[in-house]
């Protein structure tokens, strides 16, 4: 497993890291996402992404129970803040108060003094930037995050908390994005705009919820058991990849990732890896062995050649819009 720097700051993460969304606490039972834990780290993966919202906090719980007992210097474990997850008023958005309250919660459910990286879950148009991120400086000058991120935040609302982090002296390093060969809507105007700040993309669903695995055909229903065909979540996300067009041009990487000794998901997480503004792809897992074939994308270098033919097969199905980022910020407060 290779370990990149986190945007220009001096933490190293593994390039490949696990998240827990849609599985722990949901989608698996317990023993099956502990040993998915165990799996990321014998695979080498030191980088753990979760979030308080995830299976209504129960995600954070299942995490810190699988990681303890591990060496806490030898990992780097995250998580974010945001959605609801409480019945309260204040119980979501990016205000002081949830902000203080939901960092103690999420300590208290990883058994954890502290998170590497702490994340703005949704730009909260609601709450002024600025209580937002002096409420991050003081739990980073409390001890109990090292460095901030966001995800899912336009360009030019990165750019306006980076000028205050810089003020407020608290690390903003990091941009946790959807991207993948079929959803490139970050590389018009966040990419340049991370890469000149210094901020690293932390990007989830480099598999597209699963559709570069291929095991999804056009024409035929999902299989019984994949994401497509859950009921908590999984089927919602999934569905704008699910169309024959898209489909059809999956199944033409074949021989492409055959070529480069890869399976479809591995050149798929390999493929975001070649983004140099891009520091850790999340991958997730419902088996064990799922995270040990996704793992051994690290480290993949693929030829300029090949990467021209895949982006010539899946330009015509791929979104680049950048105006789905935008779309990211909620109009109301949830």
């Amino acid at each position: 497993m290779e370990h990149r720097h986190l945007g220009r700051g001096g933490m190293l993460i593994s390039e490949i890291a696990y998240g827990n969304w849609l599985t722990h606490g949901s989608q698996v039972e317990e023993d099956t996402a502990t040993d998915c834990v165990h799996a990321a780290l014998d695979a080498g993966i030191t980088t753990f992404d979760t979030a308080d919202v995830y299976a209504d906090t129960r995600a954070e719980s299942v995490l810190g129970r699988a990681l303890k007992g591990e060496r806490r210097e030898g990992l780097e474990i995250f998580t974010k803040v945001y959605w609801p997850t409480g019945p309260g008023p204040n119980d979501r958005g990016l205000s002081r108060k949830h902000l203080m309250e939901s960092i103690d919660n999420s300590l208290r459910r990883l058994q954890t003094e502290y998170v590497d990286l702490y994340q703005a879950h949704r730009f909260d148009r609601f709450t002024p930037l600025e209580e937002t991120m002096e409420a991050c400086a003081d739990i980073v000058h409390a001890g109990k995050a090292h460095y901030i991120g966001v995800s899912e935040w336009t360009a030019a609302q990165i750019r306006h908390a980076h000028a205050l982090a810089r003020e407020l002296r608290v690390p903003l390093v990091s941009s946790q994005p959807q991207y993948s060969m079929l959803w490139r809507v970050i590389e018009a105007e966040v990419v340049p705009a991370c890469a000149e700040l210094g901020i690293g993309q932390i990007v989830w669903s480099p598999i597209a919820q699963g559709v570069l695995t291929g095991k999804y055909q056009p024409g035929q229903p999902p299989p019984d058991g994949s994401r497509a065909t859950d009921d908590k979540g999984g089927a919602d996300v999934i569905s704008r990849f699910l169309r024959d067009e898209v489909l059809e041009r999956v199944q033409l990487l074949r021989p492409l990732a055959a070529e480069a000794g890869l399976t479809l998901a591995q050149l798929a997480v390999a493929w975001v890896l070649q983004n140099p503004n891009v520091s850790a792809a999340i991958v997730g897992a419902s088996r064990p062995a799922q995270v040990g074939e996704n793992a051994k994308a690290s480290g993949v270098r693929l030829e300029p050649d090949l990467m021209a033919r895949i982006s010539e097969i899946t330009a015509p199905v791929a979104v680049t819009d950048p105006v789905r980022t935008y779309e990211q910020t909620p109009a109301q407060r949830p």
